[in-house]
């Protein structure tokens, strides 16, 4: 089983970018959080959030194949097909409970990390309403997903706005670590 600490060396070989960084790792923060609450592996799900984009600063045009085949090599053949289908639009069945998390902690963490960073208080005091109301603006964080965030959810079995409300208090409770304070 590969570790956080191996799935960071990972991650800072192929990545730069402080704010692509800072997505892995709220993602998986994310992840964590929703293992532990549908029992799942939380060493395997926060792997798979720190993962997930990790090739692609480096590999753009061939996101997230590069990392994909990279997982399957070492033996992890399960991150590596929840990466492999952690946007809808690229018809890879989602089966596992991990397949289904990596899509909805995707998209909506990166949205609501965006609605943070511009707020005064950034996390502190963020509810779902606000989250909700940048949300449609289409103009705010426009390259995020919207259908996708939706799919997100509903692939849980929840509404948009409990996930919202699921992730706040997560990223909340991490906000040193993510510089958001």
């Amino acid at each position: 089983m590969l570790s956080r600490d191996q799935a960071n060396e990972i991650l800072t070989e192929l990545t730069e970018s402080p704010s692509l960084l800072r997505h892995a790792r709220s993602v998986s923060i994310v992840m964590e959080a929703l293992a532990k609450h549908f029992g799942e592996d939380e060493e395997i799900f926060a792997v798979t959030g720190l993962l997930h984009d990790a090739d692609y600063e480096k590999h753009p045009d061939q996101h997230p194949n590069v990392i994909v085949k990279r997982l399957q090599e070492i033996g992890e053949a399960d991150i590596a097909h929840a990466i492999a289908g952690h946007y809808t639009h690229w018809n890879v069945p989602r089966v596992s409970m991990l397949d289904k998390c990596i899509v909805a902690a995707d998209e909506i963490t990166g949205f609501i990390i965006a609605a943070a960073q511009i707020r005064p208080t950034k996390l502190e005091g963020m509810d779902v309403k606000s989250v909700m109301k940048k949300f449609k603006t289409k103009n705010f964080a426009a390259t995020v997903d919207r259908e996708e965030v939706q799919k997100g959810s509903d692939l849980l079995g929840w509404d948009l706005y409990q996930l919202i409300a699921f992730i706040i208090p997560v990223l909340y409770e991490n906000r040193e670590t993510l510089e958001l304070y």
